[in-house]
């Protein structure tokens, strides 16, 4: 996979969990990394699959990192499921985190429903699972926020994440749902639109080899960068296709990157 010349870099996806930080601390060098690419002119985009917190916990807890954000800045699933919702007139039947649930106020007066799946964490049970399959099978559509298999859970090991969920309900209903966060092109193609950026001048870095990197340069983006932070495992690099533009240790090594091309 071969970036256009680098003075062609116009604009830079990053990741947040496992590539800015883990849990409530930054990793070693993101927040530095993260003002070298704004003092080179980069417009930057944080587009993130989690979805167990609202919107303004997430630029609140970048702030309180010395990292700020504006509204703009930030995609997340829950953002693109409301405008999917308004634009299909759809009313949500919830298997989300509780704490994401306030994101979705104001949605009660669509003509059908639809079942929007996150990471519910431990409200994710035989019994809302299967209120959320009834739903289904009623005809209700079906939403994901994400499909991620895994994520770097605070004790520092993997958990399931919001994909093994909606691949049950896809099983036992015999429905696709429409997936809305990564690696969805749209999600992608989203964060860029606003800055006039055509995806091939754009750059991903993540830490999840099949939902961020696999997924940017599916959806045409001109590079994506594997972090060994967060939720990498040795040989990522080789378990999907496409395959990263380049591995490199973190959000540091990642902006070295991307600084010296733009320097050559």
């Amino acid at each position: 996979m071969f970036l256009h010349p680098a003075s062609m870099i116009r604009a830079v996806l990053l990741d947040l969990l496992g590539v800015v930080y883990d849990g409530d601390t930054p990793i070693a060098g993101a927040v530095a990394a993260i003002d070298r690419l704004r003092d080179a002119g980069l417009p930057l985009r944080f587009v993130s699959n989690t979805t167990r917190s609202p919107r303004s916990a997430i630029i609140a807890q970048l702030a309180g990192m010395g990292i700020k954000v504006a509204d703009e800045e930030l995609l997340t699933p829950a953002r693109a499921a409301v405008e999917w919702l308004r634009r299909h007139g759809r009313r949500p039947h919830l298997l989300v985190h509780p704490d994401l649930e306030v994101e979705f106020s104001g949605l009660e007066g669509g003509s059908g429903r639809a079942v929007v799946v996150g990471d519910a964490g431990e409200a994710f049970n035989h019994a809302s699972l299967n209120r959320a399959f009834r739903e289904l099978v009623a005809g209700a559509d079906f939403v994901a926020l994400a499909v991620n298999r895994t994520f770097k859970d605070a004790d520092g090991l993997l958990s399931l994440d919001t994909g093994a969920f909606v691949a049950a309900l896809e099983f036992a209903s015999g429905r696709s749902p429409v997936v809305l966060g990564k690696p969805s092109p749209d999600f992608f193609l989203s964060a860029l639109a606003d800055l006039n950026c055509p995806a091939a001048d754009a750059v991903m870095v993540g830490d999840d080899a099949e939902s961020d990197v696999a997924g940017a340069l599916s959806a045409g983006l001109g590079a994506a960068l594997l972090v060994r932070t967060g939720k990498y495992r040795p040989d990522d690099e080789t378990r999907f296709d496409p395959a990263p533009t380049a591995l490199v240790d973190d959000l540091a090594a990642a902006t070295d990157w991307m600084l010296n091309r733009a320097a050559a």
